[in-house]
């Protein structure tokens, strides 16, 4: 649209006559005037239609919620008494010299100027587009956009390289079910979509890539919850040549900068972030996502917590033996002898490790096995062939 303004620029603009498009967030009919708010995707301005423009008026009067609409009209400053401090536009509006109705809309199943948090999820999933539209939803997929972008920056200046890895592939032996994807060039053959770009990372630190990393889609069969969706993005990323220790260090940092950058409202509890073994966050906490807030109240507090030396295996709901991350994990220095002896299984530990925020699993991960025999007897313990 020829020479739109966005609305987050008008303040910019006191005094001229510009166009603005977007939706009717709100609409205020007082008789002698009307006042409409106007949102796009870079805010909200009060449009106020006035008596002595008549055609103007008769459109006012007829307009309702998400109509969208194209506006010219003059940016004014606010009467003294009606400025609203701290917000976007509450010191200016806009006179209305002419409107062009773009598209009616019928009335929403739901106000697009409230939180739908509340809302029934069929509902909201059904009229998705308008969900979108809500200020929370915008915020979300906004940060989102953010954390990404700041990923993706953080990485390259680590001297990380991106590298996309396919979506079809063979079926892995990681602890998920995986979606089936029927081929129709080999008949009664299958791909699966990943859980995860488990093999292919590793595959590029074989070929000497040693510093990888993507904004990984994985695909798991599995039940939902509300902390695991059938569907997810990960940053997912690998080096070489490297010890435990310096990957918590260098997640760890890279965190603390995510806070810094993308959230300077939150307040992190403790740093370095406390660690413990997973054992001890049993024993403590009872569960391995322990949350280590000092006010649970306090929507701003974040407690990051290491918890280490994951069992490296769990008993399956059949009594078989299964990974309890992935069979790709090294074993503990001091629990290699029983391990190759094939005793107390359930005691060994791995170099695994999580990242917990405020309950929540952030990040998982662990050294890989690069001996040939202790990948060997973790298959044979596990009958991969």
């Amino acid at each position: 649209m020829k020479n739109r303004i966005y609305i987050k620029d008008l303040k910019n603009k006191i005094g001229e006559e510009v166009i603005i498009a977007g939706w009717v967030d709100i609409r205020r009919d007082q008789g002698k005037m009307v006042f409409f708010d106007m949102r796009d995707m870079t805010g909200k301005v009060q449009a106020i239609a006035l008596p002595n423009r008549i055609e103007v008026m008769k459109i006012a009067k007829e307009i309702r919620p998400e109509w969208v609409l194209k506006i010219k009209g003059i940016v004014n400053k606010r009467p003294e008494k009606n400025v609203k401090a701290g917000v976007l536009n509450g010191d200016v509006e806009l006179e209305v010299t002419s409107v062009e109705i773009l598209n009616k809309a019928e009335t929403t199943p739901f106000q697009i100027n409230e939180n739908s948090i509340g809302i029934n999820e069929d509902i909201r999933m059904k009229y998705k587009y308008l969900d979108l539209r809500t200020e929370r939803m915008q915020k979300n997929i906004r940060m989102r956009d953010k954390i990404i972008t700041f990923f993706r920056k953080y990485m390259h200046d680590n001297g990380f390289i991106e590298i996309e890895t396919p979506i079809l592939m063979k079926g892995t032996p990681e602890g998920s079910r995986e979606y089936v994807v029927p081929s129709r060039l080999f008949n009664g053959q299958f791909y699966v979509l990943p859980q995860s770009p488990q093999q292919f990372k590793q595959l590029c630190m074989v070929a000497g890539f040693e510093k990888y990393f993507q904004i990984a889609r994985c695909m798991r069969d599995e039940d939902t919850r509300g902390d695991r969706q059938p569907e997810f993005t990960q940053l997912d990323f690998e080096m070489s040549f490297v010890a435990q220790e310096e990957v918590l260090q260098y997640t760890e940092t890279m965190f603390i900068e995510l806070v810094k950058n993308v959230y300077p409202d939150k307040k992190i509890t403790q740093i370095p972030f406390p660690r413990m073994s997973y054992a001890e966050s049993m024993k403590k906490y009872g569960s391995d996502k322990p949350d280590m807030r000092i006010n649970k109240n306090d929507p701003n507090e974040l407690a990051f917590a290491w918890v280490l030396d994951f069992p490296m295996f769990e008993k399956t709901e059949d009594g078989e033996i299964q990974a309890v991350h992935h069979p790709f994990c090294s074993i503990k220095e001091e629990d290699k002898e029983k391990f190759m002896k094939g005793e107390d299984l359930f005691s060994i530990r791995a170099n695994a490790y999580d990242l917990v925020l405020n309950s929540y699993e952030l990040s998982s991960g662990s050294i890989r096995i690069h001996e040939r025999d202790i990948q060997k007897q973790v298959f044979k313990l596990l009958n991969i062939s």
